[in-house]
């Protein structure tokens, strides 16, 4: 008789962690799986985690994986902003008077840490009963600032978001200095903030120029 739905394999050190973003869970998240005898596997996650899932059931469980990683981006944005202006050493010494400040600063690195962990968190290859199973996952990922992002479009969206960044610029300069340069660029864009478009439009075309032939 066959089975609908098999509990995907857990490593001993991920046992009650989310896949999606390695928090403790206690739920899991039925995903198609035409395998043999299953119709579904169930993957271990958060409730949060499950819901932006549940919203997001694409090809394959790898894309939907990807779609939940951007979605906690975004509605973390905030917490990941701090890593953005501050440093944890700048926390510390801030010299805040305001109440509400102070509270800011005792608890914002550690909101920025477990933001970013999330994030970050790679989880573990899925198998079923022993078995590997394979999967398609485009090489899309992109580290920077020690924050791992889905893509490199991901970056510059989160960026643009977070510093008021003209994204159409941005995107630009990148796609001329490549994305090991990002860091220059997120610089670059934030020079030219409030730089009109025949100057974007210049600084661009410069940056074309220089390439190396």
């Amino acid at each position: 008789m066959s089975r609908s739905s098999v509990l995907i394999d857990i490593p001993f050190e991920y046992r009650h962690i989310c896949w999606f973003c390695g928090e403790p869970c206690n739920q899991q998240l039925e995903y198609p799986f035409a395998v043999a005898e299953y119709r579904t596997i169930e993957i271990p996650c958060c409730k949060e985690c499950r819901l932006l899932a549940r919203q997001q059931l694409l090809t394959s469980y790898a894309e939907c994986r990807v779609a939940v990683k951007d979605a906690l981006m975004k509605r973390y944005a905030k917490h990941l902003a701090i890593g953005l202006n501050w440093t944890k050493e700048e926390l510390e010494e801030a010299d805040f008077t305001c109440r509400i400040l102070q509270s800011f600063q005792q608890s914002a690195w550690f909101m920025y840490e477990v933001a970013r962990d999330r994030i970050n968190f790679a989880g573990w290859q899925i198998s079923v009963n022993g078995v590997p199973q394979a999967i398609s996952i485009n090489d899309t990922e992109f580290q920077f600032d020690g924050v791992q992002y889905s893509s490199v479009f991901a970056a510059i969206e989160h960026y643009c978001r977070q510093l008021a960044l003209d994204k159409d610029f941005l995107s630009g300069v990148v796609a001329v200095v490549g994305k090991a340069r990002f860091g220059y660029a997120v610089r670059l864009a934030r020079i030219h903030i409030v730089s009109n478009a025949k100057v974007k439009r210049t600084v661009i075309q410069e940056l074309i120029d220089d390439v190396p032939l």
